[in-house]
């Protein structure tokens, strides 16, 4: 039996450093993921140096991570038989991911996501989903879902139409299932749907600051305290530089972030807090002590170009 399966968008990143006149030039709001077309990607590209091509995809960082730290899990993903596509299947494979999706030559091709990283570290994100956007309730592996202890989502994912089938078909199927909200500008786009599965749905969510408060229309962080009191849920919250916490069966957990990192690169900073997290939880670990296995491997992640740990 899987420890975790984890189902998300198959995206190769393709790592820029770049100015912050760069990201304004480009009408991008910093820190957060824009989806954009085949011609805004080629356009975007042709004034662009990639300093590297590494495979992404938030969960499956967070399943590479929970892989590192040897657990058994799995990863659901959509590419297609081409260059990005053999690539992403050979990064799995290497890790020991199992992986559950067999791939063909599609109309589309292999997502990416060019990863722009600002002098401050920050990443800005400018995705081309390809055929990880077309992920559909057929290729949501029924006894991978059945056989593993918790499916973990990705917010990126859920879309109206196909994506959405995979997404409830997994979470219908699940032994326990978890969120990554990933962005605000998912949040943003899906709030009510967001809310709905949040409070009805899952089982455990991890949400950065700026996501919880944009889900709940927060006015205060005391706000954010509340409403996790109230689910009957676990919530996981990253705040940066003021650490991580998290509500539990009503009680509040914190944890101080690590002190004294050269950040080079923010990129994965919460795929990797979670993959820790949950490496705790599944190994029955205290509450505290899952945070601060986030914490540990966030901190590894952001003083490495990329999000993978080698």
């Amino acid at each position: 039996m899987h420890k975790v399966v984890g189902i998300g968008n198959a995206i190769i990143d393709l790592i820029c450093k770049v100015s912050d006149d760069f990201i304004s030039q480009n009408k991008l709001e910093k820190s957060t993921m824009k989806l954009i077309s085949d011609i805004e990607l080629k356009n975007i590209l042709k004034n662009l140096k990639v300093e590297q091509s590494i495979a992404g995809g938030s969960v499956a960082n967070s399943i590479v991570g929970l892989s590192h730290l040897k657990n058994d899990v799995a990863f659901i993903g959509k590419i297609n038989d081409d260059t990005f596509g053999k690539m992403y299947e050979e990064s799995l494979i290497l890790k020991d991911v199992n992986y559950y999706y067999e791939k063909k030559r599609e109309e589309f091709p292999t997502g990416v996501c060019v990863v722009l990283i600002t002098p401050d570290a920050e990443r800005t994100m400018c995705t081309h989903l390809g055929i990880a956007g077309k992920i559909s309730d057929k290729d949501i592996d029924e006894k991978a879902i059945k056989n593993s202890e918790i499916t973990f989502l990705e917010g990126y994912l859920w879309d109206k139409g196909d994506p959405k089938k995979a997404f409830d078909k997994a979470i219908s199927l699940s032994n326990k299932s978890a969120i990554s909200l990933s962005d605000k500008f998912c949040v943003d786009r899906h709030k009510t749907n967001f809310l709905e599965l949040v409070k009805n749905k899952l089982d455990i969510i991890f949400a950065n600051e700026q996501e919880i408060m944009s889900l709940i229309d927060a006015k205060s962080f005391a706000d954010v305290i509340e409403f996790g009191k109230s689910l009957n849920k676990i919530l996981v919250i990253t705040r940066g530089k003021k650490g991580s916490l998290s509500i539990k069966n009503g009680n509040l957990y914190e944890c101080d972030s690590k002190k004294n990192i050269e950040v080079k690169d923010l990129t994965g900073a919460g795929d990797l807090f979670a993959a820790g997290y949950l490496h705790g939880f599944i190994n029955k670990s205290e509450e505290k002590a899952c945070l601060e296995k986030g914490n540990e491997l966030a901190s590894k992640i952001i003083q490495k170009i990329g999000a993978r740990l080698i």
